[in-house]
């Protein structure tokens, strides 16, 4: 019921604010429980999908700092939202996810990037969707990436791709990740391309932007130096 009432008051102030949002491709939908992918462009961005695959309900992967404030997070409880600690996800980032869209009432929405302001995809939502025995649809906004800009009435654009159907046989390594990784990419720019061929997304926030870039990279060094430490480990000693 809260859900439902949600919705309806955010479809209204959407309304007012920017109009009525462009929708294409809606059919592709499936009728089942699914798990909607999208690169991650603004805070607002998930409101929209949601409300672009309505009367589908959502469950939400929130970041947990946002369960700190009281009243957000009763909003958030009984809006179906969970949280989960984006540094360091434990087993139930995946668990919750599972158990939701089994239960076939509510799809969920997961950016493959984990944050606005970085493009490397993580493996989550492949396991989940594999786990689940649900599709991946890839999804794309295009539009305002501020809350003040809404109010330019510049229109927002949303675009639903080809489910993707996870084998329950395929094996989600490193390899198999960077497949599905790759299908989810080319869908999201065929989706972009489709919408408009000139769009090019920019991080309003380049400071965080680069940020992640940085921490990124450092990570990538460290875990490549890990590797070179125990290969040389491993390495068998040969006697002379």
């Amino acid at each position: 019921m809260f859900y439902s009432f949600i919705r309806v008051l955010v479809r209204i102030i959407l309304w007012v604010v920017n109009g009525r949002p462009h929708i294409t491709h809606k059919d592709r939908l499936p009728k089942g429980t699914y798990i909607l992918v999208g690169p991650h462009r603004t805070w607002f961005d998930p409101i929209y999908y949601a409300l672009a695959a309505s009367p589908r309900k959502f469950s939400f992967m929130t970041k947990k700092e946002l369960f700190n404030n009281p009243f957000i997070r009763f909003v958030l409880n009984h809006a179906n939202a969970y949280p989960v600690d984006r540094d360091h996800p434990g087993p139930s980032a995946i668990k919750t996810p599972v158990k939701l869209l089994k239960q076939g009432e509510l799809s969920t929405i997961i950016f493959p990037s984990g944050t606005r302001h970085s493009s490397e995809m993580k493996g989550g939502a492949t396991v989940i969707a594999k786990l689940a025995g649900v599709p991946l649809v890839p999804t794309v906004y295009q539009g305002p990436l501020t809350f003040m800009s809404l109010f330019s009435r510049k229109r927002v654009k949303i675009s639903f791709g080809e489910p993707i159907y996870i084998d329950r046989k395929f094996k989600t390594d490193d390899a198999g990740q960077q497949q599905i990784d790759q299908q989810m990419q080319a869908a999201f720019d065929v989706l972009d391309n489709e919408l408009d061929p000139t769009f090019h997304y920019v991080d309003p926030n380049q400071k965080l932007h680069d940020e992640y870039q940085k921490k990124q990279a450092s990570e990538k060094n460290q875990e490549e130096q890990d590797a070179e430490r125990l290969a040389k480990i491993s390495k068998p000693t040969v006697k002379k």
